[in-house]
């Protein structure tokens, strides 16, 4: 094929995606050769008719190839993990550090929130003097000497998917899982791991709230990633309910510094059975895990990793000095019962509201703002044990607040919540 047209008719009627043409696109789309009309004609041709495995794998890698992709020289393997997206998801800021004093390197690319979910690098960024936005050198340099670090992607890392990407909000192709797969893997591929695990959520705050089509997106994923050189697995996890106790920048930074010096709960059970399964990948065992939370080793890590990137050096020991606290801080008051259910998408949209997350690309966000203390499924709440604290930029907001995390639980008998770890997809399943 030596056209883009040839490339999309091909698609279109069923013929598939081979190696060339996914070339083809993606470093049209990466230069400007394929247009804009073409490009979204592409994405709803692949919308349509789909792509299969092959051409799932073609397009990952055309799409991973069409900008830099690291090569590392380290003495460990190179590992990362993934997540489709949660309410209190901040997985990455313990698991980085934790696998990093275990020994191996975590070299993590990350995203900012928008939506209903929060983003990595805006959950750093309410550290003070926090660089997400790094070179390659400094990233190189941070990861050897520390272990892990956490960066934005910078404008040569999968540049055809950047296009892709806001092609497909623009053409109604959003929901394409070939296309969401190739995005998701074409960056992380691009900084060179040699194994993936990818976290992928089911419940009311996830992308796909249903088992089925989380099921689905997981082994799509994990074919597709190991079809394209990277060992990769998957681990199908629960939100039906926050992973976290709170929601928010600042306040979900206090919560990893919290599991990294050894507070246990949901996202620590998490985060140590992510770590487990990278782990498993690279052929190494998980038995020092537990402890390197316990004794301090990952959160020393943490720290250094913090002060590497512009951060204060002693934020482990005083989170509190750095992590500012919101103007209005009032509880989410309720009668008794115990919690039944709650729409989790609804506490998520809560915090965008208050002012902590965004709706549009590029919006200013308070990194002050969200929710803290958040009841958990089964859990019994009444006047003495609020739903949440919320942490408010106001009054008004507040009280809108409130309202809204009110809405979004059902109080009623008490219920037993389902297991956190859903279902493990492996490139043999």
């Amino acid at each position: 094929m030596t056209d883009p047209c040839s490339v999309i008719a091909a698609v279109r009627d069923g013929r598939g995606l081979d190696g060339s043409g996914a070339a083809l696109m993606a470093q049209g789309l990466a230069n400007g050769s394929v247009s804009d009309a073409q490009a979204g004609a592409f994405a709803m041709a692949v919308l349509t008719r789909g792509l299969g495995e092959k051409g799932r794998v073609a397009l990952t890698r055309a799409m991973r190839d069409s900008g830099h992709v690291m090569r590392w020289e380290l003495p460990g393997p190179v590992v990362d993990k993934h997540s489709t997206g949660g309410i209190g998801d901040t997985v990455s800021l313990v698991l980085a550090p934790l696998l990093a004093a275990c020994g191996v390197f975590v070299p993590m690319i990350s995203g900012r929130g928008l939506g209903h979910t929060g983003g990595t690098l805006d959950k750093l960024e309410a550290i003070p003097g926090f660089i997400c936005d790094q070179s390659e050198e400094q990233f190189r340099r941070i990861v050897n000497n520390t272990g892990c670090a956490i960066v934005a992607a910078t404008a040569d890392f999968a540049p055809a998917d950047r296009r892709l990407y806001a092609i497909r909000d623009e053409s109604a192709t959003v929901e394409s899982i070939d296309l969401i797969t190739a995005s998701i893997l074409s960056k992380k591929l691009a900084a060179g791991l040699d194994a993936l695990v990818l976290d992928v959520k089911a419940g009311s705050g996830a992308f796909m709230r249903e088992p089925e089509a989380s099921e689905r997106l997981a082994k799509v994923l994990v074919q597709t990633a190991n079809g394209a050189g990277c060992r990769t697995s998957a681990l199908i996890t629960d939100m039906d309910q926050p992973l976290a106790r709170s929601a928010g920048n600042a306040l979900e930074v206090a919560e990893a510094i919290r599991v990294l010096r050894g507070e246990k709960g949901a996202l620590r059970d998490l985060v140590l059975a992510l770590s487990a399964e990278c782990l498993r990948l690279v052929g190494q065992d998980s038995e020092g895990l537990e402890q390197a939370l316990d004794n301090g080793a990952a959160a020393e890590v943490f720290g250094r990793m913090v002060a590497a990137q512009g951060g204060p050096d002693d934020l482990i020991d005083r989170p509190e000095a750095y992590l500012t606290a919101a103007p209005v801080i009032l509880p989410v008051p309720v009668s008794d019962g115990a919690v039944a259910g709650i729409d989790v998408t609804a506490l998520g949209h809560a915090v965008v509201a208050l002012g902590g997350g965004r709706v549009r690309a590029g919006e200013r966000i308070d990194h002050r703002v969200g929710l803290s203390a958040l009841a958990r499924l089964g859990e019994p709440v009444g006047p003495d044990a609020p739903l949440a604290i919320v942490h408010a930029p106001d009054e008004t907001a507040a009280e809108i607040a409130i309202a809204a995390v009110q809405a979004a639980y059902r109080i009623g008998e008490r219920v037993t919540s389902g297991p956190l770890v859903r279902d493990r997809i492996c490139a043999d399943d």
